[in-house]
């Protein structure tokens, strides 16, 4: 089976579920927003939190992707920096559990932590300290390691780090790997347009987007934007909410339905759509059979907490996929 590298910001998830917002207020979190955050206000606010019941998973969206194509069976591993902490070991210590091979770069910073305070209504409010994570460096990267890869999932959170991007996607095209991006945040895309315009015109195979960062690139909605971003990538496919997912690919349209699920969190949800594309693209599935997985897993995910499926439903998807 071909083998899968991800490559992103290693993070720790810490989730926490809440009945009210004053928490946030107490925080300054704007509900449904993402703030990036220093060593200092990380500090304060798991001071805040610290008597509150909460979880820990690996995060970081390519971490996700990951995670989630080793649990469906594909061989895979992870690029990623971590610090010299107890998070740090605690990520390198699940990705080994989850037969993720870890590629991991070690910092003299504190490990990256995502805080994920999710509301009652199921939105979600991240205060993000990115930490080691920031400081991964293109000549930190193997070119001997990303070799060893058949696919290069890459995170577009990264778009912030140009030279890293690039060099990745360099690497990955002189040894002769499909690379496949997620476009990450229609705000990433619209303040970095001219450089995604780049990658996507000179590296990039395979092109995730949901409707909103696939508008901030297009200027175009559904089909319109799903023509567009495909002629640029081989593969373009432009994720629709409730609506489904539409997949371009050997210059036909696919559409894939939706998947009925009760919404109680939808963190995570499109990193294991990815998942479950490129678990379907590495093993020959037809653009139907991929997308029909893809959607399966995206609407499981988001009927739980946190980024990361329970057993039993991977044993589920093992008997409606597989069996």
């Amino acid at each position: 089976m071909k083998k899968i590298l991800g490559i992103g910001n290693a993070l720790v998830d810490i989730l926490l579920n809440i009945d009210n917002d004053e928490i946030l207020s107490q925080n300054d979190l704007d509900k449904g927003g993402m703030v990036m955050i220093d060593a200092d206000r990380k500090r304060e606010i798991h001071e805040r939190i610290k008597n509150m019941q909460q979880s820990c998973a690996t995060g970081g969206s390519t971490s996700n992707t990951i995670h989630g194509l080793s649990r469906l069976g594909a061989p895979a591993g992870y690029i990623g920096k971590v610090g010299p902490d107890t998070m740090g070991q605690f990520f390198r210590d699940e990705m080994k559990r989850f037969n993720v091979t870890p590629h991991l770069i070690q910092s003299t910073e504190d490990t990256g932590i995502a805080t994920t305070f999710i509301s009652a209504d199921a939105e979600r409010t991240f205060a993000t300290y990115l930490g080691a994570a920031a400081t991964m460096t293109p000549d930190e990267l193997d070119p001997e390691i990303i070799a060893q890869y058949d696919c290069i999932h890459v995170e577009g959170y990264l778009i912030f780090n140009h030279d890293l991007i690039l060099r990745v996607c360099q690497i990955a095209k002189e040894k002769g790997l499909q690379i496949s991006m997620d476009m990450a945040s229609y705000n990433i895309i619209e303040a970095n347009y001219d450089f995604v315009k780049i990658l996507l015109t000179n590296y990039v195979d395979i092109i995730f987007a949901n409707e909103e960062e696939a508008k901030a690139f297009t200027g175009k909605e559904g089909v319109d934007a799903l023509n567009v971003l495909s002629e640029y990538c081989p593969i373009a496919i432009v994720k629709i909410g409730k609506d489904g997912s539409l997949i371009k690919m050997n210059g036909e349209i696919t559409t894939i339905e939706p998947v009925d699920a009760v919404r109680r969190d939808t963190t995570g949800a499109g990193d294991i759509y990815a998942s479950g594309f490129l678990y379907g693209l590495l093993n020959g599935y037809s653009a139907q059979k991929a997308g029909d997985l893809a959607s399966f897993l995206s609407a499981k995910m988001i009927e739980y907490i946190g980024a990361k499926l329970p057993d039993e439903i991977w044993d589920e998807v093992q008997k409606t996929f597989f069996e």
